[in-house]
C-alpha cells in the first residue's frame, strides 16, 4: 500500500469553511476493523451539507466528508472481510462523525460493512449510495403494506433526485405506473426516460392550500421531500394506501389532521436509511442487484466526476442543481 494517499478534506477556522484535496497518510484515518481501497464514492445532499460553515453535519475539524462508499478490502481484523474483498460501507456515521469515503483509502467498523453483491459493480453500488437504498428500503416498505401495480398510480416526489430518480426506476421496473413530481419543465423528457408514465408538477401535487381530504389519487408514493407536500399527498392517499417518507427538504413539520389515517386507512412509513439493521441491509443490497435495478443506472441516472471536480458538485447539490446520482471515482 502506498504510504500517502489524496482525500478531500474541509477544514473550519472561526466561521470560515476550506475545502481542499490533501495528501494524508494512514495515520489520519480513524480506529476501525476494516481498511478500504476505495474505488468510488457518491454525493448526497447530507455531504454538501458537511461542506459548509452551518450544515450542522461536521462537529471536528479537519474532516473528510462522503457517506457512501465502495471498494475493496486491504486490510482486516474480522474474519467476515479478508483482503481482495469488494464491499460496499454506507450510512451510520460514516461521513458524519466519522472520516468518509471521499478518500483514496477509508478505514471503518466491520459492523458497518456488506459484501458487494453479485450482479452489481463497485461504481453501480455507488450509482446507488444511501440515496438509491433509499428508495430501495422505500419500495420495498410499499410492497409489504400491499401495494401492487394493479393498485393505482404511484406518486415520486422531487423525482430528479438520487432518492427520487431510482424510486422512478425501480417502480417501473416492477411494473408499476409511476407518476413523478418536479418543479422543472426541462426534466420531462429525462424522466420519462427512466420510467415515468407521468410527470406533473410540484404546484399540481402541493397546492397553495392543502385540505385535510381531497380527491383520492394516489395508491402509494414515495416522498423525499416531507413538509406541507407530505400532507398534501396524504390528503389525496387512496383508501388503505401508503407514504413512504424519508426527507425533510420541504420542511419537518407536516401540517395535516388524523383524517387519512382514520378516515381512509392511510399508512405513513418512515424511512431510515442510516440506521437500517444489517439483517434488513444486506437483504436489501442483494436484492438492488437484481430485481429492483434499473437498466438506466449508470447510462441516465449515474454521472461520474474525479476528486478535483468535486466541491463544484457539493455547492450544486445544496442548491438542487444536480440530476440523478453523481459518482464520485477515486
Amino acid at each position: 500500500m502506498t504510504e500517502n494517499f489524496r482525500a478531500l478534506v474541509v477544514n473550519k477556522e472561526d466561521d470560515n469553511v476550506s475545502i481542499d484535496v490533501k495528501s494524508l497518510t494512514f495515520d489520519d484515518l480513524p480506529d476501525g476493523d476494516v481498511t478500504i481501497r476505495t474505488a468510488y464514492s457518491s454525493v448526497n445532499y447530507k455531504d454538501g451539507l458537511a461542506s459548509i460553515p452551518n450544515g450542522n453535519i461536521v462537529t471536528t475539524y479537519p474532516f473528510v466528508p462522503g457517506i457512501d462508499l465502495a471498494g475493496t478490502v486491504v486490510s482486516s481484523t474480522d474474519s467476515r472481510f479478508k483482503e481482495g474483498d469488494e464491499v460496499i460501507a454506507t450510512s451510520y456515521e460514516i461521513g458524519v462523525t466519522h472520516y468518509g469515503g471521499f478518500s483514496e483509502y477509508a478505514r471503518v467498523k466491520s459492523d458497518w460493512v456488506v459484501p458487494l453483491p453479485k450482479g452489481l459493480s463497485l461504481k453501480e453500488a455507488m450509482a446507488y449510495g444511501t440515496a438509491g437504498f433509499t428508495a430501495a428500503l422505500s419500495v420495498q416498505r410499499l410492497e409489504e403494506q400491499g401495494v401492487r401495480p394493479e393498485s393505482g398510480d404511484v406518486l415520486v416526489t422531487g423525482a430528479t433526485g438520487g432518492v427520487g430518480s431510482l424510486a422512478v426506476a425501480m417502480l417501473a421496473k416492477l411494473g408499476y405506473t409511476v407518476v413523478a413530481s418536479t418543479g422543472t419543465e426541462s426534466e420531462h423528457d429525462y424522466l420519462k426516460s427512466i420510467g415515468a408514465k407521468e410527470i406533473v408538477s410540484r404546484e399540481d401535487v402541493n397546492p397553495e392550500k392543502v385540505r385535510p381530504l381531497s380527491k383520492q389519487r394516489w395508491a402509494g408514493a414515495v416522498d423525499p421531500v416531507g413538509g406541507q407536500t407530505l400532507a398534501a399527498i396524504l390528503s389525496h392517499t387512496q383508501y388503505g394506501g401508503s407514504v413512504a417518507v424519508s426527507g425533510l427538504t420541504g420542511g419537518p413539520k407536516v401540517p395535516t389532521t388524523v383524517f387519512p389515517f382514520i378516515l381512509r386507512g392511510v399508512n405513513l412509513l418512515g424511512i431510515d436509511s442510516v440506521y437500517c439493521p444489517m439483517d434488513i441491509r444486506q437483504p436489501l443490497w442483494e436484492r438492488m442487484a437484481t430485481d429492483l435495478k434499473p437498466d438506466t443506472l449508470l447510462s441516465d441516472i449515474g454521472q461520474e466526476v474525479e476528486l478535483d471536480g468535486l466541491e463544484a458538485v457539493l455547492a450544486k447539490i445544496l442548491n438542487g442543481d444536480v440530476r440523478g446520482r453523481t459518482i464520485v471515482k477515486l
